[in-house]
């Protein structure tokens, strides 16, 4: 049962890697392939980090966690660079998650100012400011470190191995700023996006109502009968969609904030009781675990913050369509059907007036629900107005 644990264990060790290798390249190509796609400058960081960390960090993270590697060992420099690979790459993907939330909560509620601040020079800023804060970290985390030649086991390589006081405060800082302040902004920022779009479904549900009323009354029964019918029909059909679009939300919010959570909250808060608590060491199999919890981040960010994206996906499928050679009408119906089910949550928000619309040109294609298609959505409610100067 060990030897079938111990294998289980590393299979998925190496499937995990394998996953944050294929699909944050996926990812990363798609957007640097397509001119439109380079405005998603910090997914793209993301991807490069991820990528990275499937590069080097896991699989030295699979030689210190299996046991078919005991026999390994690690001199004092080879140990302090896998602390500082560990303690880096975490700390730009955690920061990274961070400021696209900030980015975007600022594209859906300050449409304007966005447009006008998000420039290239801002994006690089925060990407050097995301890799200055993390070596900044890093360098924290190893000081005092013994000098010599020693050596030590790859499983028993954390940043433990090197005792002192200095590493209660590191693990201390290290949690606060890559977990407590990261999830804070996390929470606050979706559920101010969530609140823009429960105001845009209520809106939304009643504009085509208004909008369907004739402008000119007659006392006719035959008139009335038109205001009557043109204003109940459109509510049952409405009503499902506004209830799907409101649900499509709220289970965004929850699996972007749950994913989060779920991958780096047993990581940190096992470091932090191992550090607080008194004659506790790390180590051993409860670290690993927790580790490769928090490592399972990295190939779930390319879907999350990626390929849950409309436009990516549909740029994807493009390239899938240029090697299959598939038909242009086939691809669209496909790509518009799996974007009404899929739509990530900013897609949801720009694009929830117009989902009955572009569903019902798949389903009959007609010149009148290509017209339709061309208007312009409604802005969405609750933005914040912005200056004109």
């Amino acid at each position: 049962q060990s030897i079938a644990q111990e294998v289980m264990g590393l299979l998925c060790m190496i499937l995990l890697t394998l996953t944050a290798l294929v699909a944050n390249t996926v990812v990363m190509v798609v957007i640097l392939k397509t001119a439109l796609l380079r405005k998603f400058i910090f997914v793209c960081h993301l991807c490069v980090v991820d990528l990275l960390s499937a590069i080097f960090l896991m699989p030295l993270g699979i030689i210190s966690s299996s046991s078919c590697f005991n026999r390994v060992i690690y001199s004092i420099a080879e140990c302090q660079a896998l602390i500082f690979l560990n303690v880096c790459f975490i700390s730009a993907s955690i920061l990274t998650i961070s400021i696209i939330s900030v980015e975007r909560y600022y594209y859906i509620v300050h449409p304007m100012r966005y447009e006008v601040k998000m420039t290239i020079r801002l994006a690089v800023a925060g990407v050097i400011f995301i890799w200055v804060k993390s070596v900044l970290l890093t360098v924290l985390a190893l000081v005092g470190w013994p000098q010599g030649n020693g050596a030590t086991s790859a499983s028993r390589c954390t940043v433990y191995w090197s005792p002192g006081a200095h590493k209660k405060v590191f693990v201390i800082i290290f949690s606060i700023v890559c977990f407590v302040l990261p999830t804070i902004i996390i929470f606050a920022v979706y559920c101010s996006v969530y609140r823009v779009a429960r105001m845009a479904s209520l809106q939304h549900a009643s504009v085509p109502a208004q909008a369907a009323a004739p402008r000119h009354r007659s006392n006719s029964v035959a008139s009335q009968m038109t205001i009557i019918t043109t204003r109940n029909l459109p509510l049952p059909r409405l009503m499902p969609e506004r209830f799907l679009g409101s649900n499509k939300a709220i289970l965004t919010l929850v699996l972007i904030v749950g994913q989060f959570l779920c991958c780096w909250l047993p990581f940190f808060a096992f470091h932090l009781h191992s550090s607080v608590t008194t004659g506790t060491v790390g180590g051993g199999h409860g670290e690993m675990v927790v580790t490769w919890i928090a490592y399972s981040s990295f190939a779930i960010n390319p879907f999350f913050y990626g390929l849950l994206n409309r436009q990516i996906r549909e740029e994807l499928a493009r390239l899938r369509r240029g090697c299959l050679n598939r038909p242009l009408g086939q691809e669209l119906c496909l790509s518009v059907s799996e974007a009404s089910v899929q739509e990530n949550f900013l897609q949801f928000l720009q694009r929830a007036t117009s989902t009955l619309e572009t569903h019902a040109s798949c389903i009959s294609p007609s010149p009148r629900n290509r017209l339709d298609q061309t208007k312009v959505a409604f802005p969405i409610p609750g933005q914040v107005p912005e200056e004109s100067s």
